[in-house]
């Protein structure tokens, strides 16, 4: 039944040739063909060239509206959500949701770092430049719509490899007073709750909502309770000024089942060997925003934001291979490791549109400023307790406690020019102006102290880009390239060992995103988007072993510095079909959608030294090679995803097909699994959902669906550290049903 499935699918997708289905979003088309809407119509939509004090023109850009989506949003269940946006890889840690990892372009999906991620419009990471990891993401019932731009968005949002993501959330802004509530039980424990007041009265907006979440997980030792709570009040002070101000919270508990083995994974993917480790991030973010058109050509946008939120963990980290029993002499466990980190980050951010002429044509630019400033203090390797909850309490001082600091002030301008109504060019600039510092204790060995402290490391970096677009109607033609830039982290200032040195002279990573499209609708049945990238990430960081004192009789030293260059290249593609309305039957049928999301990545090495030592002490021998033409860990050579959606009425169905490719865990491309399974290669896998939703009463809904509909097997991802050493399989066969209302 699987492979006629994916043979079928397969066969179905060779006769169609790349992209996407809602009529394009463009200021230059004033009117569409008449739609009749049975059903869902299937996202992703795309930017118009100017929104909200951003330019989109010449930018690949991509809007997926969830209530046009239909998936398991209870779970954030990301493979389904992002299944129609080519080459977004994901990784599945745990069926949680609470963590959304995803990347673009053979980029790395963990915590989405190498993406500029935010929630209406302001920071959501731990710190932008420093520690970029999203521990945080909204619930996907709270939000409307996502959004996600390529590299083109390293210009007005940040200089970012991958791009930005932005969550959208709901708002209540034509009724006095709303209610929505969602609830849903599913598979192994899960149950879930959305309840969201909102509305306007006379002058004020105001939305809330909380979302709690429990279930004892897929795997073993897999339990997590989550809660997002959050507020929302606006104030018009006229119909062209408004202020507002947002909180949201959330907390967590979630136990880690941690790693496996490939052979422990084989015999049972759901088994856990670790018991006794556990993952919380405590999550604070908030902003006030005034948005003003000053006149009819100047519009303007300011959000001070803020962030306060914590990472903590305790566990027993070891490879899978080692087991976490109880020591017959002391009669109880090991202790587990503690790692806190705590997070203070503040800025403010300004972004305008000018609009102008010259001569009888109309032009834009896009202009602001950013300051930005955050605070990271990390306290690891924690001697904790030898019990089995989630205590963080440590029996002395964390032998490592450092704080890191980061300030960042950037101005950046984008000017969008209509050489002719059917083409534009806009060229752009962002100055970045980021200064990190850190100072405190490194590590505790034989009792004696070393102590870190990082001279301010400064930079002044100017980074352009130019964006093209021509219109044919309702496609267009775009084209984009912008400098990209990445400041070094934290944890390449902290290596691991005491031993390891630091290059002072270590360089941020740099590089440009390059791409390429066609796009638009046809008839209004057929909507696509096809184009090519280039990627170029110079600069990364990595390992040199040398001879300590140039002596090979005192052994050897870990160098880290920068090592050499990596390219992503490929081709991104999308289309959807609507098959009823081609064929004139959708007043009788509804609307029956098929859609292809297809990538192709060639993610390489093109020149990066490695170093191996072996033996011990006066004979150690250092061998130098090279990762030229190597594949960059974690990165398929293809994704795509197949769908087939029908909708009349109140009722509208999805049935899709992800396939992705094998994967290298590791630079050196090592494809034996290692023992303890921290190494290896993953193979390619393929995973069918199904998920269905029926309005009835005007205002009530029922949601049902099955994830992984044929049971498969498979791992997205093998971890070095947290959260557990070793595969971390991606979750079998589950069910879920949702109830809701509104009114």
């Amino acid at each position: 039944m699987k492979n006629a499935f994916s043979i079928g699918l397969c066969l179905l997708t060779t006769s169609l040739f790349a992209q996407e289905i809602n009529p394009t979003l463009n200021d230059t088309v004033k009117t569409l063909l008449p739609v009749i809407v049975t059903g869902k119509i299937q996202s992703p939509e795309r930017m118009p060239e100017v929104k909200e004090n951003v330019l989109f023109s010449g930018k690949k850009n991509e809007i997926l509206k969830l209530s046009n989506i239909n998936g398991n949003f209870a779970t954030n269940n990301t493979r389904e959500v992002f299944s129609r946006v080519p080459g977004v890889n994901i990784w599945e840690n745990e069926g949680s949701g609470i963590q959304i990892n995803v990347g673009v372009r053979g980029l790395s999906p963990n915590r989405s770092w190498e993406l500029n991620t935010r929630q209406n419009g302001y920071d959501i990471s731990s710190d932008v430049f420093g520690y970029p990891e999203a521990y945080y993401n909204p619930p996907l019932e709270a939000v409307e719509t996502i959004e996600l731009i390529r590299g083109g968005a390293s210009l007005q949002f940040g200089p970012q490899f991958g791009g930005m993501l932005n969550y959208v959330l709901k708002r209540e802004t034509k009724k006095k007073f709303t209610f929505e509530t969602q609830n849903s039980v599913g598979s192994y424990g899960l149950m879930s709750s959305y309840n969201a007041i909102g509305g306007t009265l006379k002058n004020f907006s105001y939305y809330v909502y909380n979302h709690s979440r429990s279930a004892d997980g897929w795997r073993q030792n897999g339990e997590y309770t989550v809660r997002n709570t959050h507020a929302f009040l606006e104030y018009r002070f006229t119909p062209n000024t408004k202020i507002s101000a947002e909180f949201t919270n959330m907390d967590y508990q979630m136990k880690q089942s941690g790693g496996l083995t490939d052979a422990q994974f084989e015999a049972n993917p759901q088994q856990s060997l670790r018991n006794r480790n556990w993952f919380g991030t405590p999550w604070n973010v908030f902003s006030l925003q005034l948005d003003t058109k000053i006149n009819e050509n100047l519009t303007s946008n300011t959000k001070l934001f803020g962030l306060v939120g914590e990472r903590n963990s305790v566990g027993f980290t070891a490879t899978p291979n080692v087991a976490d029993a109880i020591n017959p002499t002391t009669h109880n466990y090991a202790n587990r490791r503690v790692d806190r980190d705590f997070y203070e980050n503040f800025g403010i951010e300004n972004r305008n549109v000018y609009k102008y002429k010259l001569g009888k044509t109309k032009h834009n630019l896009a202009f602001g400023a950013r300051a930005y400033q955050a605070t990271t203090i990390r306290k690891q390797n924690g001697n904790g307790t030898t019990a089995s909850d989630f205590d963080l309490s440590v029996s002395a001082d964390y032998p490592r406690n450092i704080q890191f600091k980061t300030e960042n002030v950037a101005f950046f301008a984008e000017n969008q020019f209509r050489v002719t109504e059917k083409f534009s060019a806009t060229p752009g600039v962002r100055f970045e102006h980021i200064t990190s510092r850190g100072a405190g204790l490194f590590a505790v060995t034989n009792g004696t102290n070393i102590n870190f402290d990082a001279a301010p490391i400064v930079r002044n970096k100017a980074l352009f880009g130019l964006g093209l677009e021509y219109k044919f109607g309702t496609t267009n033609v775009y084209a984009n390239i912008s400098q990209a830039y990445r400041p070094v982290l934290f944890s390449d200032l902290t290596p691991p060992a005491v031993t390891d040195v630091i290059d002072p002279n270590l360089k941020d990573a740099s590089g440009y995103n390059a791409d390429i499209g066609y796009r638009g609708n046809i008839n209004n049945f057929i909507n696509f988007d096809i184009g090519l990238f280039y990627l170029q990430y110079n600069n990364r960081i990595g390992g040199v072993r040398q001879f300590t004192n140039n002596d090979p009789s005192q052994g050897t030293f870990l160098y880290r510095t920068n090592l050499g260059t990596t390219v992503n290249k490929g081709i991104e593609s999308f289309f959807n079909i609507n098959i009823t309305r081609f064929l004139d039957v959708d007043n009788k049928v509804g609307n029956v959608d098929f859609f292809a999301s297809m990538s192709f990545i060639d993610s390489r090495y093109t020149d990066f030294e490695t170093f191996t030592a072996t033996g011990t002490p006066p004979n150690t021998v250092i061998t130098s090679s090279n990762l030229d033409g190597k594949r960059v860990e974690n990165a398929p050579r293809y994704i795509h995803n197949l769908g087939l959606s029908w909708g009349k009425n109140n009722i509208s169905t999805t049935l899709q097909y992800r396939l992705t490719g094998k994967i290298f865990t590791d630079a050196n491309n090592t494809v034996a699994p290692s023992a303890n399974g921290v190494t290896g290669m993953l193979d390619k896998y393929n995973v069918v959902d199904f998920s269905s939703e029926y309005k009835f009463l005007e205002n009530y809904n029922i949601r049902a669906g099955v994830n992984n509909v044929f049971d498969e097997a498979y791992a997205t991802r093998r971890a070095g550290g947290y959260p557990g050493p070793g595969i971390l399989p991606g979750e079998g066969r589950t069910f879920y049903i949702s109830v809701g209302a509104k009114f």
